[in-house]
Parts: C-alpha cells; structure tokens; sequence
C-alpha cells in the first residue's frame, strides 16, 4: 500500500528540516520531495508551513526518541548505553559526512524567539527524550530528581557536541561528551 500524501509529506519535510533547517527549506520543495501536489500541502496543512513544522518536529522527535530505548535495552548496563549512544551517534555523523545532526537542534536554534508553535514542539520533543533517559537512569538506581539532572545534561552535552562535531567535521567531542556524562552517571550510580 503505498504511503499516504500527507506522510510523504511530513516525512520529506523532516529530511529537508534536518540538512537545511527551517528557514532555507520551502514548502515546494518539501511538496516535491514528497512527490505531492502543492496543493496537498494547504489541503492537509490549513497552517501552512508553519503548521507543517509543528507536525515534523514531533515525527523526527519521535523518530528519534526510538533510539534511546534501541540503544539502552541492547546495552548491558545504563552507563554503557550513554557510552554507546553517543558513540553510534558519532559514528552516524561521519558516515553521514556530517550531514545527520539533530533534526530539532537545527530548527529549535532558528526558531526559539520566532515562532512560538515551533519552540513548544522542540521544547515538547527535548522534554520527551529527557523524561525517557529519566526512565533509565531510575531504573538503574537514582533517585528522580538526579536521574533527570543527569538526563538534561545528556541531551545539552549531545546538542552541544553534535554543533561541535559538525562545525569542527570531527566526531571527537560527540565521543568525549559521552564518556563525560557516562562518567557522572557511573559515578552517580556508586554513591
């Protein structure tokens, strides 16, 4: 069966908003890549664009946020899992030639203090994926509010490293983010 109009749509968006951002990508040209009708656009996003950004974000978050559980049920031990997330994330950008950052770090960084609809999706997606480290951390042993002390600085030092990794085209701050936050965790979880 093949996929429906407007999920061409917002998946040919998210890959357009993750290389070019928000701003550069326009909406015929998420239309084309979808190999849609333009006119499918306003007849499934009424909101235009902006609409359309709000229903990407959330698709690439939670595309995304499948990782964390991918990653953290194959890893033998919680500290592991931070280790091996951020290296396959490493690892993903040089196989990408650096091209495969994160998709709501592109667009939050545009459009935090211009469109308010935008930064609630990116906010809503980032608090997703920290309560969801959350989930790990307590289950490894921390208290609630350390686990989630701990999954903010995840996600900060992965978005930090992620900017670094592709400015610098070298994926060692990703690998040294990682090993930093699974260093605090391992140390956490020994107290």
């Amino acid at each position: 069966m093949p996929t429906p109009t407007r999920q061409r749509i917002v998946e040919a968006g998210a890959e357009l908003l993750r290389h070019k951002g928000y701003a550069a990508t326009g909406v015929k040209e998420i239309v084309a890549a979808a190999q849609a009708p333009f006119g499918s656009l306003y007849h499934h996003f009424p909101g235009g664009k902006e609409q359309l950004g709000v229903e990407v974000i959330a698709f690439g978050g939670a595309e995304y946020g499948k990782l964390g559980p991918l990653i953290f049920d194959a890893a033998p031990d919680v500290v592991t899992g931070v280790r091996m997330f951020f290296d396959g994330a490493a690892a993903n950008l040089e196989e990408t030639d650096w091209l495969a950052g994160c998709p709501i770090a592109t667009v939050a960084l545009e459009v935090a203090n211009t469109s308010e609809p935008l930064r609630e999706a990116t906010a809503t997606v980032f608090t997703s994926w920290v309560d969801g480290l959350v989930h790990y951390f307590t289950s490894a042993g921390l208290k609630k509010p350390e686990a989630r002390e701990i999954a903010v600085k995840f996600v900060a030092a992965l978005e930090g490293a992620f900017i670094l990794a592709q400015t610098w085209r070298d994926a060692a701050p990703l690998r040294q983010a990682g090993a930093m936050v699974a260093r605090e965790l391992d140390e956490a979880l020994q107290r």
